[in-house]
């Protein structure tokens, strides 16, 4: 599989940095069909929904079963297949996994439960984080078990879906959503309908965790949510066309483009061959290997259609306004966390995203720090810090009423 991948990425870059007609490889003639460039399944039939699943309402948990993670000791975790719903309301299933402390509730009311949207960029179902938490040590780990450690419920949604729709807002949004409904209809003593809840993700987890909260009022208005944390969000991908696309970002933009055209397969007919190429070669990978494809190639997503200015098309321009976070109000505090020197996720579009949302009355707080993506994620993900603000958010002092912002 390792070697697949490998020839797979070095057939792509040579077949879009090459003239097509120059070049001959195991991608020289590709399929041009959705199937063809989602990602391959797992094995496990667990992953698979029973026939009539679509019946079920959403966030009806369909199958249960021990995650077998390992990490962290203070809790015992399960794995849920859940119903959800996809961007174009068509039912989906998802997977969730959910951790809870050994240690008794003691606290006033039923335990909290935390919202982890992972923050991933990836295309291949082997980097969900459910399978990712089984297969290796990584770093969500480390904010998991603080907030494990503070006796918080935490659950974490592969919130991309099954087609693994990294940047379709909202696939994303209802799978956290439904997560979180599954989480707490599980029937357990302490976690319950009416258990407090906190969404939280930084980078491509923002995505999820932001549309999740924008949506909630629709979507889910039975969750007793008490508000969100977003962090190095990718907001508006118009502004990332020009602040991602063809430089060392260049992976990951590229990646985003084919998770949407996932959920939006209107989108698929743009691509000329070396296009197709490239979706078939990104289809199983995970994020570093997108990363390291875009600072070596430095591609623009104008090499992999043949239309002029394809960013200025109506169907392009219509998807890109649908996965635009700040249309819609949340109705729960909200604080969004930015790096002021970010270079790729350029800090203009967290105030832009922070004023829509004030313009349409949200209760919200910016924070910017200095640094940039990965280091003020660090400061959002991997320390106590994170913990404290959930439970300020938790206890309602954390975002003041109406707009505040230390800039």
């Amino acid at each position: 599989m390792v070697a697949w991948t490998a020839a797979s990425l070095v057939s792509a870059v040579l077949s879009v940095a090459a003239p097509a007609a120059g070049y001959a490889g195991p991608l020289d003639d590709p399929p041009h069909e959705l199937a063809s460039v989602l990602p391959d399944p797992l094995p496990d039939p667990f992953y698979q929904p029973a026939p009539g699943f679509e019946k079920a309402r959403p966030g009806t948990v369909l199958a249960t079963r021990p995650a077998e993670i390992w990490f962290p000791p203070t809790a015992h975790s399960t794995e849920l297949m859940v119903r959800s719903t996809d961007a174009k309301g068509r039912p989906a299933p998802v997977v969730a996994t959910v951790f809870v402390p050994n240690q008794p509730w003691e606290g006033p009311g039923p335990r909290p439960l935390v919202a982890y949207a992972a923050p991933i960029a990836s295309l291949g179902n082997r980097c969900a984080p459910s399978q990712k938490m089984k297969d290796r040590l990584q770093a969500d780990q480390v904010p998991i078990a603080t907030l494990l450690a503070r006796n918080y419920a935490v659950v974490v949604p592969d919130h991309q879906g099954p087609r693994q729709a990294y940047s379709a807002g909202h696939m994303e949004g209802h799978a956290v959503l439904d997560a979180v409904r599954a989480a707490v209809g599980l029937g357990t003593d302490e976690l319950r309908p009416d258990s407090p809840v906190v969404l939280t993700g930084y980078s491509g987890g923002a995505i999820a965790t932001g549309w999740a909260a924008q949506l909630a009022a629709e979507y889910a208005p039975e969750l007793a949510l008490a508000g969100a944390l977003v962090g190095g969000t990718p907001a508006d991908y118009h502004m990332l066309w020009q602040s991602m696309n063809g430089n060392a970002a260049a992976g990951v933009f590229l990646a985003a483009a084919l998770g949407l055209a996932r959920e939006y397969p209107e989108l698929l007919p743009l691509l000329n061959d070396n296009g197709w190429r490239l979706a078939h070669a990104f289809r199983n990978l995970c994020t570093e290997p997108e990363g390291v494809f875009g600072a070596l190639t430095q591609i623009k997503i104008e090499q992999l259609t043949d239309v002029p200015n394809p960013i200025e098309l109506p169907i392009v321009r219509k998807v890109i306004a649908e996965n635009r976070l700040g249309g819609t109000a949340p109705r729960i505090p909200m604080l969004i966390v930015h790096g002021g020197d970010e270079i790729f996720i350029p800090l203009a579009g967290a105030v832009n995203l922070y004023q829509d949302w004030c313009r349409h009355q949200a209760r919200v707080r910016l924070e910017v720090y200095p640094g940039g993506h990965f280091t003020v994620g660090a400061l959002a993900l991997g320390t106590p810090l994170t913990a404290e603000w959930v439970e300020d958010m938790l206890a309602g002092t954390l975002v003041p009423a109406g707009c505040t912002s230390n800039q």
